[in-house]
């Protein structure tokens, strides 16, 4: 479809009582499942395409998990690390995905090459803000992008789902429907290709039809004993989840009914830092630390006031690390990391889960430990750092360093954000604890992203975000996954508004309706 040409037809949308009204095509629209990130992302891009959109959400309002994200995005050749004169480049970031976890080249490298154009998409589009930019753990440079005010993944998704509302609004749901409250559970077919879905909403059941965009999201909190958490990952099921209490893998057991494959549903990210409330330490959901305290930064020290790992390694490697600590731990920031993230560190306090110390005194009383422990800490990692700052591009020391190169520091931390850290400094701090995060697996992908079966693929079935599986392999890189759902949605909605055109002509020559064009 064109803005200016778009094919006309009769609604058959939102039957009553479980009626199949329509089970082919011609059809009027597209159907996204799921309204956080990748859902909006691939409904603004079916209206960009000159497609109508239908957005089914089973909550009470949009956003999911992607509104809680709280680093940024990831990107690489953007025009903001243009500017900031920050040398990255695709093949390197591709390096780095790879290197963090990823298997499937072909469809890590979509997600890469598409980062740069996502990003600026997001900021020309929609006049969002990302121009400050952080190197998580696993990136070889500064490439995640947040913006001065609010977390990302607020700012970002919110605008989106704003977007959709206007068109919603300006065409009376002409062009564009969301729809809350209403839990898909069946995917319609006609001949192997879906041509809708079914869904509840008020105690009734009702369809809509067209091809199917799953962005629903992952298994993360799914606490069942038949859930696909408990299938694949027993040995997880006592962690506390940083995931709302939606995400159960609706999409990934529809696609799966209708046998879509499965890719890595195994690999379920443990973050390292989850946020412990003093008053509830037991919650079994938890709100996340956003590694951006540790990018800019933030320093994690086990109950002796200790460091026990690299900061910015990777996420699995620094959980690993904790299992292998004494806790409770912490994440410390002192005055200038806490000051180039304030706008969290003040989030976190008006929650109850950071506090502020005046003095590296004051915190090691918290801790239990003599000041001179705390002042050792921060001496030694000084000067590690100092070292690392005078040392060569590729590093220097006796230690692997990662994601590469040599480091003095034992820990293999290479890069140093926001010094000195100082005893008599003050310091934000929140006790963290590993949660699980994000489910890496999920219904297996071709790099248009349309459901793969067997040797080939479900026609008119597409996913996009934690939903689907292979991107990022055993591991995500922070920051990717936000950047997972807007490449991806980007990919899906052109491949769903190109797969209801050409099924539509398909049915208009087949069937000699007519159509207005």
């Amino acid at each position: 479809f064109g803005s200016s040409c778009r094919l006309s037809l009769v609604p058959r949308q939102h039957s009553a009582g479980g009626r199949n009204m329509s089970s082919s095509f011609p059809a009027s629209q597209a159907i996204v499942i799921g309204g956080g990130l990748a859902g909006m992302t691939t409904a603004n891009t079916i209206l960009e395409h000159g497609g109508r959109v239908v957005v089914l959400d089973k909550s009470a309002f949009c956003g999911g998990n992607s509104s809680k994200a709280t680093s940024g995005i990831n990107g690489s050749e953007t025009k903001t690390q243009k500017e900031k004169g920050i040398d990255d480049s695709n093949e390197l970031f591709l390096s780095d995905t790879l290197s963090g976890g990823a298997k499937k080249k072909e469809v890590a490298k979509v997600l890469v090459y598409e980062s740069g154009p996502a990003v600026d998409w997001l900021m020309d589009k929609f006049n969002l803000d990302l121009s400050l930019v952080a190197r998580l753990g696993g990136h070889s440079a500064p490439r995640t992008h947040r913006g001065k005010e609010r977390f990302p993944g607020m700012t970002i998704t919110y605008a989106l789902i704003q977007m959709i509302e206007k068109v919603q609004e300006a065409s009376g749901g002409v062009l564009a429907r969301i729809v809350t409250k209403a839990k898909a559970n069946k995917l319609l077919t006609n001949q192997g290709a879906v041509v809708g879905v079914e869904y509840v909403k008020d105690g009734k059941t009702f369809q809509e039809h067209g091809p199917v965009i799953l962005c629903s999201g992952g298994f993360g909190a799914d606490f069942t004993q038949d859930s696909l958490l408990a299938k694949h990952r027993p040995d997880l099921m006592h962690l506390p989840t940083s995931n709302g209490e939606h995400c159960t893998g609706d999409g990934i057991k529809m696609a799966v009914g209708m046998g879509g494959d499965t890719v890595d549903l195994q690999w379920v990210q443990v973050h390292p830092t989850g946020l412990v409330h003093p008053d509830e330490p037991d919650a079994k959901i938890k709100f996340l630390a956003a590694e951006a305290l540790r990018g800019v930064g933030g320093m994690l020290l086990d109950k002796n006031g200790k460091r026990f790992a690299n900061e910015l390694g990777r996420r699995d490697y620094v959980t690993g690390r904790m299992w292998k600590s004494e806790g409770p731990f912490r994440l410390v920031l002192n005055s200038k990391s806490s000051n180039e993230i304030t706008w969290h560190c003040k989030h976190y306090m008006g929650r109850g889960l950071m506090k502020f110390y005046k003095t590296g005194a004051d915190l090691a009383k918290e801790l239990g430990v003599d000041p001179s422990a705390l002042k050792q800490t921060f001496e030694e990692y000084n000067d590690v750092a100092k070292k690392m700052e005078e040392a060569p591009a590729e590093g220097a020391g006796e230690y692997e360093a990662y994601p590469s190169g040599k480091t003095h520091d034992k820990w293999g931390k290479k890069f140093f954000h926001n010094l000195p850290m100082d005893i008599n400094d003050s310091f934000h701090v929140a006790i963290v604890t590993p949660v699980i995060h994000y489910t890496m697996g999920g219904v297996a992908i071709t790099d248009d992203a349309t459901v793969k079966k067997g040797e080939g693929v479900i026609p008119g079935l597409y996913a996009a975000g934690e939903v689907a599986g292979g991107i990022h392999g055993e591991n995500r890189l922070g920051g990717s996954s936000l950047l997972d759902c807007v490449v991806y949605g980007r990919v899906a909605g052109r491949s769903a508004t190109r797969y209801l055109l050409q099924q539509n002509i398909k049915a208009v020559q087949k069937g000699g309706l007519v159509a207005k064009l």
